[in-house]
Formats: structure tokens, sequence, C-alpha cells
């Protein structure tokens, strides 16, 4: 019965994941063409009101879900029923309470926020943005209930098809712009409205999931407020800032750089639009995360399973797998984008504007692979609140650094920014990780010989094909992407069987990438 159980975890931890990925690529990936579409002053727009709704979205996805579950499977070991009154209103009434005040926190202050950013115009945005808070409770309390029963494939599908939906009608929109039939500054409102749309489709989805999961309807006595809303509010909001750490900066971007690039002497259609080029990097710094991180994170659920034995060899073993495959990864995608940024841009953007700062900016995948999967350990380990506080130092610092660079660098100095809090995130975290976990050696984690007989190997091959071949000399956008395929994916194969022959994988940490079976061939000829 255990083993059913066990199974059954792992399936649905398997899916969620999938359904994550195909998530993030499609909120990465859309990104590309509404650029294409708007410019980089629509991409402005709607970037400055993205943060808020990725939080949104992490909000009824990962934190308030996460921490319905959790009681969820609590009451259920208990053998207490999920009832109605004592369970399904109360809840709900909590989520629409604290989600409710974000609301009204928003819709209220949406003129004083434009009015901050130095743009009137975004006002409308913001107010409707504010209405997506009110689809959270419905989303995550059945999200939450379904993921508490181990039953995840209502979260899974809700979430691809939210996304799918949100995508359209923000790609849709930017087309109407492009042909002249409305503004720019209804891409930023049709952000909030796509997200909304996406929302109702997932309650749907998962309505649909919900009215064929017939349940007891037992009652008990009590209804245990406090419980539910300590719960509710320390899960739900303070371990989900955790997913939020990319949006937290982008957040600070959005009330301190258009102001800034102002000081620098920019117009304030030069500062917005200089603000859209910079935001170029966020898709593909999203990206590099997400290879960094995610088969790191494959580990952590057997961290927390073994976070009894804190002092095992095995434990460390874990932890320590898990930093050296996100480290190691990381580093290539940062190595790989700054040596191919230009052609990337060019490829995807349309031209060269702000290369140089998006390649500083670049580091940042190593840096938030890094902070992610350390701060996911610490979790794991049930330190969640020293975490949200490093998390929100971080925003501060970012803060202070745009005010006090991007007067004198420009975009340069908001790149600059991000790295050096980012670093300082990453300091903190490592910090905490030597207090919790006294024996854990950062050196010891990453073989460094290799990774550097591997960075290097990368480094060569990359300038060798840049010399031979120069990006300049294609003038086909379709000849440029197969150009920029070709440099990632045999610098990404050279790259990792440098790794192998250096012997670096184990059999344990080769069975996380996918094509293991070319893997473990590629792994056994270099004995």
């Amino acid at each position: 019965m255990e083993d059913v159980e066990t199974s059954k975890l792992v399936k649905g931890a398997l899916l969620l994941t999938v359904a994550g990925l195909i998530s993030k690529i499609l909120s990465a990936g859309y990104r590309i063409p509404l650029q294409n579409l708007t410019g980089d002053h629509g991409f402005y727009v709607y970037q400055q009101v993205y943060p808020i709704l990725g939080m949104v979205m992490i909000l009824s996805l990962y934190g308030f879900p996460s921490a319905i579950s959790k009681i969820t499977a609590e009451m259920e070991a208990d053998g207490k029923k999920l009832t109605f009154k004592q369970f399904y209103l109360p809840v709900w009434f909590i989520l629409l309470g604290v989600n409710g005040l974000f609301f009204s926190l928003l819709f209220t202050n949406a003129g004083t926020i434009s009015n901050l950013i130095g743009d009137k115009n975004l006002m409308n945005a913001y107010r409707l943005t504010a209405f997506t808070f009110l689809f959270i409770p419905f989303t995550s309390l059945l999200r939450g209930v379904f993921q508490g029963h181990s039953y995840m494939k209502p979260t899974a599908y809700s979430q691809v098809g939210e996304q799918v939906f949100r995508v359209f009608i923000i790609i849709l929109t930017a087309y109407f712009f492009m042909i002249g039939k409305i503004n720019v500054y209804k891409i930023g409102e049709a952000g909030a409205l796509a997200s909304m749309v996406g929302a109702t489709v997932a309650i749907i989805i998962l309505m649909v999931f919900f009215r064929s999961d017939k349940r007891s309807d037992d009652n008990y006595s009590n209804v245990p407020w406090s419980y539910y809303f300590r719960t509710i509010f320390s899960l739900g909001i303070v371990a989900s800032l955790n997913h939020m750490v990319l949006l937290i900066i982008q957040f600070a971007d959005v009330f301190t750089l258009v102001p800034s690039l102002l000081d620098y002497g920019l117009s304030a259609n030069d500062a917005m639009r200089s603000k859209g080029v910079f935001d170029r990097g966020q898709p593909l710094i999203q990206i590099g995360t997400v290879i960094g991180s995610s088969f790191a994170l494959a580990f952590i659920p057997g961290i927390s399973k073994k976070s009894t034995q804190k002092d095992s060899i095995d434990f460390y073993e874990y932890i320590q797998r898990a930093l050296s495959v996100s480290v190691y990864l990381s580093i290539a995608a940062v190595i790989g984008l700054i040596l191919i940024f230009p052609e990337t841009n060019k490829l995807l953007f349309q031209d060269l504007n702000g290369t140089f700062s998006l390649q500083i900016l670049s580091i940042t995948i190593l840096l938030s692979s890094l902070a992610i999967t350390l701060s996911s350990i610490l979790q794991g380990l049930g330190y969640f609140k020293q975490t949200a506080v490093f998390i929100l130092i971080t925003f501060i610092i970012k803060w202070f650094l745009n005010q006090l660079l991007v007067p004198y660098m420009g975009i340069t100095g908001g790149a600059i920014a991000t790295v050096l809090s980012m670093t300082i995130l990453c300091a903190l975290i490592l910090v905490q990780f030597k207090i919790v976990l006294p024996r854990f050696r950062i050196s010891e984690v990453i073989d460094w010989k290799a990774l550097f007989i591997a960075c290097i190997g990368l480094f060569i091959y990359i300038k060798a094909i840049h010399f031979l071949f120069p990006y300049t000399l294609i003038h086909s956008r379709y000849l440029l992407l197969i150009y920029v395929l070709f440099i990632s994916l045999s610098g990404a194969f050279i790259y990792i069987y440098s790794l192998l022959r250096c012997k670096v994988f184990s059999e344990k940490e080769l069975q996380m990438f996918p094509f293991l079976s070319f893997f473990i061939r590629l792994s056994k000829g270099r004995d």
C-alpha cells in the first residue's frame, strides 16, 4: 500500500514538473513575439504590469495551494472530513479576505503608483490588474485540496490551460496594436484581462475535476480559524516569495528604472523604450534559470525526506548533487548566452540595442539558479521566514542600487544593480546554509578543474564558429535561427561531453537528464 502511494506521489510530482516547465517556457516565449509586434515601447508597457501578474500567478499556483494542501493532508491524517461549513467556506473566506486586501490596495492606489513610476497612462492597467487577485481564492482552494489528496492532474491541466489562453489573448492584442486598431497602453490592460480569462479557464477545468471527485460530507465540531489563517499566511505568502525572486527584482525596476533614466538625461519616451530594451533580458534569464534550477529541484523532495538525518553522509550527498547540477548547467547557460547574445538579440528582437547591458544581466542566470536551489533546500528543511527576509532585503538593495547607478550609467547601471543585489542574496543564503549545515562546503560541491576545462572548451568553440562563420554575414532571420540553434545545441553537447570525460556526474545525477541512455553511453565511453 505504501509503495502504491509513493508511486502516486512520484507520478504526480512528475506531472506537475512537466506542466510547470511547459508554463514557464510559454511564459518566457510569448514575450518575444510580443516585443516583435509592439516594439520596445509596447514591451515596456506590458513589463510594467507583468511583475504583479506574475506574483498573482505564483500565489495561485504555488503559495496558497501549498498551504491548503498541508491543511488538507493533516486533516485527513486526523480522520477529519473536508466539509463545506467547516473547511471550504472558512478557508475561502480567509483567502478572499487576504486577496481582497491586495485588490483594494492596488485598485485604490493605482493612480498614485502610476504617478510614482512616471507614467499616468498606466493607471487603468493597474486598476484592471487588481481584479486578478479576486480569482485566487477559487483557483487556490481547489488546487490545494486536490494536491492535499495527492491528485496532481487537475493542477497540471488547469495550469497549462490557463497559460495557453492567457498567451493567446496577449499575442492577439499585440497583433491588433500592430495593425493600428488599439493604442499602446491597451497592451497593459490586455495583460490583466488575459490573466482573468486564463484564471476563469483554470476554474472551469478545476470544477470539472471537483464535480467528479466524490467525498464524504461528515461533520466535525469546531472551525480552527487561527490554524487556517496562520498556515495560509505563513506558507501561502511567506513561502511563495522563493518563487518570486526574479519578479521581486523586476518589481523594483518597475518603480525606479524609468525615473532614474530620466535623471540619466533621456526624454520620457526614450526612457520608456530603454526600459523595454532592458526587459528583453527577462525571458532569456527566465529560460536560463529554468535550465539551471529545474533538474536540481528534482532532488528537493529527497532532501525534505532526509531532513531528520542532517548529519548523515547521504543527506549531504543529496545537497551536493542538487547544487552541483545547478551550478554546472547555469554556468554553461551564462557563458553561452553572453557569447552569442549579439546574434540572439538580433534574432529575437530584430536589432542589437542594449547588447552590452544585457550581457551583464545574463550573469543573473547563475545567481538566480543558485539562490532558488539553495533557498528551496532551506525551505525543505523548514526555514521559510529566513529566506523570505533575504528576498525582501534583496528588493530594497536593488531599489537603492538602481537609484544610485542608473542616473550615471543608464540601463547598464540597472544590469549591474541586478547582478550585485542577486550576489548579495546568494551570500546571505550561503551564510544561513553554513549555520544550518555546518559541515557544508561550497568548495567541495564543484569539480573546479573539470568546470574550467568545460568552460574553456565552450568558449574556444563558440569563438571559432564566430571567426569561421560570422553572424554579420547572415541577412535572413530564418538562417540566423538555424545558426543560433546550431551553436547552442552543439555548444551544449561539447560542454556536457567535457564534463562527462572529466567524470563529473555520478550515475544518479545522469538519471536526471533527458535522453538518459545517450548520456550514459557518453559517460561509459570515457572509461
